[in-house]
């Protein structure tokens, strides 16, 4: 889209001002688009790593197959997942505190001894699959705001700066021609004049 401008002295002022006001904002914008480039690995290598950590665990547990069948069903369950808000970069983003759990009462008499072992087991598995799907929404709303930064970074450095700079140029370039035509005109008529008072005085 190219710049609008008027051939003026009050069009050229405010140009100035908006190419100061971009070529001030540009290395931020370029600090902040190459931190959230660093975040969003950060927080998909974490995504990942919990994935392959559930994986991992899920494959440790195998050898308690067996035993699942005996769990009662419904003993524990995610009661609530409490999220911090945080701020990157100006980006909103979530941030795990804690989960709250519901584990009903049980007969430790009358249950297997491993019923114990068993909920702090699916605990943490809980706690993992969770923590990862925070860490995969953390990178995603960082990744769009960084997609979002280097559109923005581009417009200015590839479009808007130099757009600034050739209609500034454009009018100086106009007011610098009406000024000559001006001086020309102007001497062009002295000279005129000079000629006259000449004449007449001959």
């Amino acid at each position: 889209m190219p710049v609008k401008f008027q051939y003026n002295k009050t069009s050229l002022n405010e140009l100035n001002k908006q190419l100061k006001i971009r070529t001030r904002a540009l290395p931020t914008l370029k600090n902040k688009e190459s931190a959230l480039r660093l975040e969003v690995k950060r927080a998909k290598k974490r995504s990942d790593e919990l994935q392959e950590q559930l994986a991992a665990a899920l494959d440790g547990y195998g050898y308690l197959a067996g035993l699942w069948t005996e769990f009662e069903p419904g003993l524990i369950a995610v009661r609530d997942v409490r999220v911090e808000t945080m701020k990157f970069a100006g980006v909103k983003v979530p941030e795990l505190r804690e989960i709250l759990y519901d584990v009903k009462d049980f007969d430790l008499f009358r249950k297997p001894v491993w019923y114990s072992e068993g909920i702090a087991i699916l605990k943490n598995l809980a706690r993992i699959g969770i923590e990862s799907e925070i860490c995969a929404e953390k990178s995603r709303l960082l990744d769009y705001s960084r997609k979002k930064t280097t559109q923005k970074v581009n417009l200015y450095e590839k479009v808007q700066i130099p757009g600034y700079h050739e209609a500034i140029l454009k009018i100086k370039r106009y007011m610098e021609d009406v000024e000559n035509l001006s001086k020309a005109s102007q001497k062009i008529v002295k000279n005129r004049h000079d000629m006259e008072e000449e004449e007449e005085n001959r």
